[in-house]
């Protein structure tokens, strides 16, 4: 009894293992590198190594922390590795987000004063 449901249990366990590697293997990375201060979970699931989990921790440490300042803070999520990192560095980038009257902020207020004459 216990042979038989093996043996009918076996193929559809290879079927499945089968499947979901075509799967993983047809993921086609981005086309251009990802801002990973403007990535949603979706885009951030199309790098090589960030899947669904690992999208929700950029974007958890994105909203508690704030904007990222270098691909390496990635590093500092568990489950990410040097040679993970790696593998997704060349998909991802970091912009500065611009935000609207910022030059003009630093015009009426420089941040290194100027020396009096």
């Amino acid at each position: 009894m216990f042979r038989r449901r093996f043996l009918l249990v076996l193929p559809l366990c290879f079927t499945f293992l089968s499947l979901s590697s075509i799967s993983f293997a047809n993921k086609k990375p981005p086309l251009h590198p990802l801002n990973l201060n403007t990535a949603s979970s979706s885009q951030l699931q199309e790098v090589p190594g960030i899947g669904p989990v690992t999208a929700d921790k950029i974007l958890k440490m994105r909203k508690s922390y704030g904007p990222f300042k270098s691909v390496d803070d990635l590093r500092a999520i568990k489950g990410i590795g040097p040679k993970r990192l790696e593998k997704m560095r060349k998909y991802l980038t970091i912009e500065k987000l611009s935000r609207k009257g910022d030059s003009k902020a630093a015009e009426k207020n420089p941040s290194v004063p100027s020396k009096p004459s």
